[in-house]
């Protein structure tokens, strides 16, 4: 038997002229390419949602959806696909635009077949060491792991990250707000990193899981005690705000510390000092606090479970991470990281996802958030054998969403989901409908409308 023969490329033809798309596709065809084509970008989007493609041919002037704004869907959803952009004109600016936003090659109009085939053989050449070098470049260029780094390029997360660097080189305490999962303790140790350049060397960062720890055992861990304070106390324990000395304590699911230790912990905010259990004095503390809850503490104040005024001492400064279902944009970015960091630990060579995987990764609800992504890439590099992890690495139980676009072929109804889920994802970032309506691009009366229709809720 010979050896087995690569399958040809895919290339996605996308133009609303008809003659010039009929006359590409035709040609791609007759050089052995597997061809495809679509008059619109929704029609584009539609089609790879369903399938991979190797080369998006796209032009830049369509209708509803431009090509510019198709390349960015498709960064998204199809990060392996390559894209070629046609224009009839192109300008510097035009160009680095495109470029920064993942546009891989221009092509310009009146299109010249040869130059066509030339661009395209290049960008298949380009693909192949793209993921030849993937796994290497991917080693030199991540930073030394002493953390894990917090990954983000979502609106909401962009916001969180400035917020974060703000803060960081104030003595203000933090409080971390989102669902479990979404990577507070990340972003706490961010936070400490930002700020180690003013601290000194001694100054660390100690975790305190507040709901894992019993309560009678919790005190002692948090404050400290002297020798001879309980059977069993043969030597005094500084406790993590002493050991903190000048860093960050970290107080993970703070929701579930009891009344009284809460007590307690409002003298460390106020007075800077912490009383060790069987100890006559207290002792003084620097340690900067960096809270974190997946509970409505305002509801658990009116409900008496936790203090008010302990509370307000949190809520100096709030930074609210967003649930990984309003943030999808970053699952490329998260898939490519915490794959290198799985990879590295179990010394395998795992280079990426396919493009059938990404739409399973993209596409399910994640209500674990970021910690059930890390778990379904770890079981991925465990079970896969190839260099791309396939939908068959992944948990069986992964499943996208009941509204996904990609679960249905016509193409009405997937726009119509993709647009609920998009309004629905603006309209919780900001409450101002005004300003939701300015960032969707349409007026304020058109977004009532998709509101009522897609029964979002009024007001």
């Amino acid at each position: 038997m010979g050896p087995r023969t690569p399958s040809p490329a895919s290339i996605l033809v996308v133009d609303d002229e008809p003659i010039i798309r009929s006359n590409l596709a035709e040609f791609l065809q007759q050089e052995g390419f597997v061809v495809q084509s679509a008059g619109t970008g929704e029609a584009a989007l539609a089609l790879i949602a369903r399938q991979k493609f190797d080369i998006l041919l796209c032009d830049v002037n369509l209708p509803g959806l431009d090509g510019i704004e198709v390349l960015e869907r498709v960064a998204r959803i199809s990060p392996e696909t390559f894209v070629l952009l046609i224009t009839a004109y192109a300008t510097v600016e035009s160009a680095i635009e495109a470029f920064h936003k993942g546009v891989h090659d221009y092509l310009m109009k009146p299109i010249i077949l040869h130059e066509v085939l030339g661009k395209v053989r290049r960008l298949l050449r380009q693909r192949d060491l793209f993921r030849e070098n993937q796994w290497l470049r991917r080693e030199l260029n991540r930073e030394a792991e002493t953390g894990e780094l917090v990954v983000g390029r979502a609106p909401a997360m962009i916001d969180v990250f400035k917020m974060a660097r703000k803060v960081a080189p104030t003595p203000s305490t933090v409080l971390i707000a989102g669902e479990s999962g979404t990577g507070k303790e990340l972003l706490a140790r961010a936070i400490h990193r930002f700020a180690q350049a003013a601290k000194p060397a001694d100054a660390r960062f100690v975790p305190v899981n507040c709901a894992a720890i019993p309560n009678d055992l919790l005190e002692h861990q948090l404050f400290g005690h002297r020798k001879g304070a309980f059977t069993g106390a043969d030597r005094d324990a500084p406790g993590v705000f002493a050991h903190a000395a000048a860093g960050t304590v970290f107080l993970d699911e703070i929701g579930e510390l009891p009344l009284a230790t809460q007590a307690k912990l409002l003298r460390v905010i106020e007075q800077k000092e912490v009383m060790p259990v069987g100890a006559d004095e207290p002792i003084q503390v620097n340690a900067r606090i960096v809270a974190a809850t997946n509970k409505n503490l305002t509801k658990e104040v009116e409900a008496g479970r936790f203090r008010e005024d302990l509370y307000y001492r949190l809520n100096v400064v709030v930074l609210k991470l967003p649930a990984l279902r309003d943030r999808r944009e970053d699952i490329p970015e998260l898939v490519d990281h915490l794959l290198s960091k799985h990879a590295r630990a179990m010394g395998k060579k795992v280079t990426g996802v396919t493009h059938e995987a990404m739409q399973l990764l993209q596409t399910s609800p994640w209500k674990g958030n970021i910690r059930e992504l890390d778990n379904a890439l770890q079981r991925a590099v465990i079970m896969g054998d190839g260099p791309l992890v396939t939908p068959a690495d992944l948990p069986p139980d992964l499943a996208p969403r009941a509204d996904d676009p990609s679960a249905v072929d016509e193409l009405t109804e997937a726009i119509e989901r993709f647009e609920k889920i998009h309004i629905g994802r603006l309209l919780r970032q900001t409450a101002d409908k005004r300003e939701a309506a300015k960032r969707l691009g349409i007026g304020l009366s058109s977004l009532y409308r998709k509101i009522e229709q897609y029964g979002m809720g009024g007001g």
